[in-house]
């Protein structure tokens, strides 16, 4: 099992939720993030005053898959997150030892 995690930007969260389940990719955790990175935030206007936003609004995505689905989950998240601009985000994998279902006690991969 792995876990994806994914940062993208939040008016892609949809796009990357119907590619993941168009995928057979069921449960996620969405969280609000901000970042920093390569787009180095930007100037606003706020009552007349100029300020720098240097921490981005990003969205987590969260997702433990099977490590035959491992290919299709970040090939969905990269066609439904990619923008082609600076910012569209990165996708980590890291290696899951074990899930447990705590309604059933189903552990494994019955418990995705």
């Amino acid at each position: 099992m792995k876990l994806v995690t994914a940062i993208i930007k939040p008016f892609k969260l949809d796009d990357v939720r119907e590619a993941l389940s168009d995928v057979g990719i069921q449960g996620l955790t969405v969280t609000e993030v901000k970042g920093f990175g390569r787009q180095k935030g930007h100037t606003e206007l706020y009552r007349g005053s100029e300020y720098v936003v240097d921490f981005l609004p990003k969205v987590k995505i969260e997702t433990v898959v099977k490590d035959d689905f491992l290919d299709m989950a970040i090939e969905a998240i990269s066609k439904g997150a990619r923008t082609g601009k600076i910012g569209d985000g990165k996708i980590f994998v890291s290696e899951i030892i074990d899930s447990i279902r705590i309604r059933t006690g189903e552990s494994g991969d019955e418990a995705i």
